[in-house]
């Protein structure tokens, strides 16, 4: 699936599991490649690497 296509089907809707609001890593990062993200009190930096995964650490 491409980014369009994602964009298209994913953003602003809920999850197909009825678990949440779906967001897209790209406007997590405002297009970059990193995130900040707070939670109980901590910082976890999310990460797009060049091969499209995402990593998670704190």
């Amino acid at each position: 699936m491409t980014y369009q296509t994602a964009q298209q089907v994913f953003e602003g809707s809920q999850s197909v599991d009825g678990q949440g609001p779906v967001y897209l890593a790209k406007h997590l990062t405002d297009d970059g490649n990193l995130a900040q993200i707070a939670h109980n009190g901590q910082i976890y930096t999310l990460r797009i690497t060049r091969n499209g995964k995402l990593i998670l650490t704190k």
